[in-house]
């Protein structure tokens, strides 16, 4: 079908729901991602949504390929315990689910990408995504919540970056991500780094002229490591009607009463 498609980057929006809810709250991020979910479906009404996680007990290629890779990431059991609930939260909605060992959740956005055959609409708050944006595929990256939500598309990636969106990996390359633990080229920034990119097009062209060439294999690593992989097997994507009952009495299962009845009610 040729609908509009949502993908959304589990983990970022569960991450994002945990340090932005009160621990106070039982299961505060089962509770503000159920909440994000909810408000990105009646926001954009999309034909089907996929929701995309990371397998945090295996590694990836990137793991196994660059050490240092998200080294030194420490996350509290609390969330833990609710990332391995809320997969099957986004079941209960009858959403489909893009997990399997080895592959991370961008890189089941960039399958979702690929294949889908009509509009996609990627919600994540994570930059590297931007790489996808085409006249088709659009960013929704949270601001604040999902009461504010930026649309990214092909101009804003240019004003953001200065550089096209299939440039993104080239780009991170270059100028490093220390969020991943990349160190890009030595004395790169991201401004040199879209000055590069302006000039060659491409890592490969920069490095054919003779540029940061010293670094070239090293380079060429971090440009693997941050180019999602849109090979990452996808479940099967058609459209679907949230089942609201089913995801509130799977809620209420959690004892989560108050936001099961919210969800009851859009029934």
């Amino acid at each position: 079908m040729k609908g509009t498609l949502l993908a959304i980057d589990g983990d970022s929006f569960a991450h994002r729901a945990y340090h932005s809810m009160p621990k106070t709250i039982r299961l505060n991020a089962v509770v503000g991602f159920t909440n994000m979910l909810v408000g990105l479906y009646q926001q954009n009404e999309p034909d089907a949504v996929l929701v995309a996680w990371d397998t945090l007990e295996v590694p990836t290629y990137r793991h196994n390929a660059f050490e240092p890779y998200q080294s030194g990431r420490i996350f509290e059991d609390s969330l833990l315990e609710q990332l391995a609930l809320l997969p099957a939260v986004c079941e209960s909605f009858g959403f489909a689910l893009g997990k399997a060992a080895g592959y991370e959740a961008d890189d089941f956005l960039a399958a979702a990408a690929v294949t889908w055959p009509g509009d996609v609409l990627v919600a994540t708050s994570d930059r590297d995504a931007f790489q996808l944006v085409s006249e088709r595929v659009t960013i929704l990256q949270p601001v604040k919540g999902v009461s504010e939500i930026a649309r990214i598309g092909v101009a804003e990636v240019r004003e953001r970056y200065g550089v096209d969106p299939e440039q993104v990996p080239d780009l991170i390359a270059l100028r490093g991500d220390p969020s991943d633990k990349l160190p890009g080229a030595r004395g790169v920034g991201p401004k040199k780094a879209a000055q590069l990119l302006a000039e060659f097009r491409t890592l490969e062209d920069a490095l054919a002229a003779g540029r940061v060439a010293a670094e070239a294999e090293d380079l060429r690593l971090y440009r693997r490591i941050a180019q999602m992989d849109a090979s990452a097997p996808l479940p099967l994507l058609a459209g679907q009607t949230p089942t609201w009952a089913e995801a509130s009495s799977h809620l209420q299962g959690l004892g989560l009463d108050a936001l099961a009845k919210r969800v009851g009610s859009l029934a």
